[in-house]
């Protein structure tokens, strides 16, 4: 399918109304595997994002720092902009494993989405990636179609981006859920962004770099960078 210059044109300028004035109200990240920076992620927007709070319904590994501590961290934001996790598992497992040796059943019914008070966005992480089970009949994608949010695809960029990332957009699409955009974390390679763009029919929302330091400043400056056109 042939884009055209007016339409590419028309959807930059779309891209960048949405990520400076219209950002929606609540957000699901979720990646095409774990370790791809989902919670980098998610701490950008937490920086870049003001009036946000950050909810990781399900923490698999608590038994170091949690994710939702480490933003709380690396951002320098009030403990009180980060809600707690409704099922926080020790051992750094798929979760239906890490609940099965606490002789706990996740269930999805026990998932209550926080109250917010006086913020305005809710950022919510998932946990690896969308088939990753939770327990004998559902994976992360039914808790997802549940909350029902738009959906933020992170995707380590690099070999086998393609096919993840093509793979994950057809599981969220046949789920019914909005796709808001890809973010590619990582070094630059042109032909995955082309190939996504184009075989996935989904916009690329950013391209992360490898951030040298993680702090507050320049999460913020990262959000500005990526997250935004001028």
């Amino acid at each position: 399918m042939k884009i055209s210059k007016t339409n590419a044109l028309k959807s930059r300028a779309d891209l960048n109304y949405m990520a400076k004035n219209n950002f929606p109200d609540r957000v699901f990240i979720t990646g095409t595997d774990s370790g791809v920076g989902k919670t980098t992620v998610a701490a950008i927007l937490m920086a870049g994002l003001p009036n946000s709070g950050y909810w990781k319904p399900l923490q698999s590994g608590a038994e170091e720092l949690t994710d939702s501590q480490w933003i709380c961290k690396v951002t320098g934001l009030s403990e009180t902009r980060f809600y707690p996790e409704t099922y926080r598992l020790k051992a750094p497992l798929p979760p239906h494993a890490s609940a099965a040796m606490e002789n706990v059943t996740i269930d999805l019914n026990q998932f209550w989405v926080p109250y917010l008070g006086s913020l305005e966005r809710l950022i919510v992480e998932g946990v690896g990636g969308v088939m990753v089970p939770l327990n004998e009949n559902h994976f992360m994608l039914d808790l997802m179609s549940r909350l029902n949010y738009p959906v933020i695809l992170v995707c380590k960029n690099g070999r086998g981006a393609i096919n993840n990332t093509l793979l994950t957009l057809e599981q969220l699409r046949n789920q019914g859920l909005n796709i808001l955009g890809v973010v590619l974390n990582g070094p630059s390679v042109a032909s995955n962004r082309t190939a996504i763009e184009r075989y996935g029919k989904v916009r690329i929302m950013a391209e992360l770099p490898v951030l040298e330091q993680v702090n507050p400043k320049t999460l913020a400056q990262a959000y500005e960078d990526y997250f935004t056109l001028e």
